[in-house]
């Protein structure tokens, strides 16, 4: 097989299927797969071969010979070098109909289950300027300031004048910025990709409430020092509309981490606000808040709709994050409790359960798999459970908990697919049947998508296989996830 495909040699080569990146995927003689990305299915395309493993290649994009109906030109002129929005070659059509068969073939492969369970996502009327936050890092590269996106797998920054799923005020705040570094010759911490300790400016942070318009504006620094500080506040207030906070972000430690612990605020609030339906969220620098509001109301929206609350039913929301879910949840429940590992994070939730006057949601620090065995001893046993877990999906040990709590509804909030299929086989397996599953289109022209899944109790739990079999079945996905990032393949423990 490996004598098949040729480093550097160019293959003509007709896409048959997407992979979970969105890239095409051909195979040379019927069993060699090839991955190309910005290819679209039923295309024939000129491809060269850049990387040959022993069982599948990498291929780059030459030539496009004969073009699919939903291909379409990027909006964005930096695409191709930018990275973060790999779907934009396809119409936004296409980009929910590969989301959907993403989540089909996670859930038919990887959790054995029905494939027609899986809905159509739900997208945006609108999937343009849907991010609500923006962090840019600053750098000088052959002398030349950049303020942008780092390029893929590099600290390479791609300089921007605007993005297209930011908003617009975003593009303001970055273009005032670059004229106050260039005029007042303030050096940057990143100079060609190495870290320079003499160096200032490390991001710009661009936080914007939807609802409210509110603009945060935050400046990350090395250390304390900030010249020509007046300058910048000056210009941010007189030219950016709905300006109510700008802080400076201290970060002097030698990380790929944007933001460090210490803020200071030089102008304004310390925080600014929105909104996700009815309930008010007080935003800071470090505070986490759903990018896409627009669409987290419909996540949340389904979420509420698959729990079926009557007003009467203890719930339980697992992995509650800042309480979000969790308040959404207390509109129609008698009582819910959120539990987060994160401290900061579940003294946020508190805050935002006082700004909104929830009386019926209470807050616990620790991991769920703890903290919810710790309640069902005290008496307190839920109706309805509510988990949105990591990209890397529930613990095992928080499943079986779940189990055990006998609850008569699970809902399933995920950012990941396969480790949700994963984790339903296993709910499955405890004696909960998929209803439904409901993908959302969280991140427009990116691979990523979200899904919102009910589950209900079996009468009589259901048996069956063991998880052995998903090591192969997702050797694929690991594939396009490890080739992104110049690696080998992941491997995908067993529970």
């Amino acid at each position: 097989m490996i004598d098949l495909v040729e480093k550097n040699k160019e293959y003509i080569l007709d896409i048959i299927a997407q992979g979970y990146e969105g890239e095409g995927i051909a195979k040379i003689d019927n069993t060699f797969p090839v991955f190309i990305e910005g290819a679209l299915v039923g295309e024939k395309v000129k491809v060269k071969i850049v990387k040959s493993k022993k069982s599948f290649a990498y291929g780059k994009l030459v030539e496009v010979m004969e073009q699919s109906k939903e291909r379409c030109a990027p909006e964005c002129g930096i695409y191709k070098k930018c990275g973060g929005c790999k779907l934009q070659h396809s119409t936004y059509k296409e980009q929910l109909k590969f989301k959907h068969e993403r989540v089909k073939d996670c859930i038919s492969k990887i959790g054995k289950l029905d494939e027609s369970l899986v809905k159509f996502p739900l997208g945006m009327e609108e999937p343009w300027r849907y991010r609500n936050k923006v962090q840019l890092p600053i750098g000088l590269v052959n002398g030349e300031l950049k303020i942008g996106f780092f390029a893929p797998r590099s600290h390479e920054i791609i300089d921007m004048e605007s993005c297209l799923i930011q908003d617009e005020i975003a593009d303001k705040v970055v273009e005032l910025t670059r004229s106050w570094i260039i005029k007042n010759n303030i050096k940057p911490y990143n100079i060609d990709g190495q870290y320079d300790e003499s160096g200032i400016l490390r991001h710009i942070m661009i936080r914007r409430g939807f609802t409210t318009n509110e603009v945060m504006v935050v400046i990350v620094t090395n250390g304390r020092e900030l010249p020509h500080k007046e300058e910048f506040i000056n210009l941010m207030v007189n030219n950016i509309p709905g300006i109510k906070s700008i802080i400076q972000n201290i970060n002097s430690k030698p990380t790929n981490v944007i933001l460090g612990l210490e803020s200071l605020t030089l102008w304004g609030s310390e925080t600014i606000c929105d909104y996700i339906g009815q309930f008010k969220y007080n935003i800071s620098p470090l505070s986490f808040f759903q990018v896409n509001p627009i669409q987290t109301e419909v996540l949340y929206g389904k979420t509420l709709e698959y729990a079926n609350l009557s007003g009467n039913e203890t719930v339980f929301d697992a992995y509650c994050g800042t309480g979000s879910i969790t308040l959404f949840l207390s509109q129609k429940a008698k009582e819910v409790y959120g539990v987060e590992i994160i401290p900061q994070a579940i003294e946020n939730a508190k805050i935002n359960a006082v700004e909104n006057n929830v009386n019926n949601a209470h807050f616990y620090v620790g991991e769920s798999e703890v903290v919810i065995p710790d309640l069902i001893n005290q008496g307190i046993k839920a109706d309805v459970v509510v988990v949105d877990p990591p990209r890397k999906g529930c613990d095992k040990k928080l499943l079986d908990a779940i189990t055990d709590i006998d609850a008569k509804r699970i809902v399933y909030v995920s950012c990941d697919p396969s480790t949700l299929a994963r984790d339903l086989a296993i709910l499955e397996e405890n004696g909960y049947k998929t209803m439904e599953v409901q993908p959302v289109d969280m991140f427009p022209h990116t691979a990523r998508t979200e899904a919102v899944v009910k589950l209900t109790k079996r009468d009589e739990p259901l048996k069956i296989v063991k998880f052995e079999h998903l090591e192969e079945e997702r050797k694929a996905e690991a594939f396009a996830k490890g080739k992104k990032r110049g690696r080998r393949p992941q491997k995908y423990g067993k529970y």
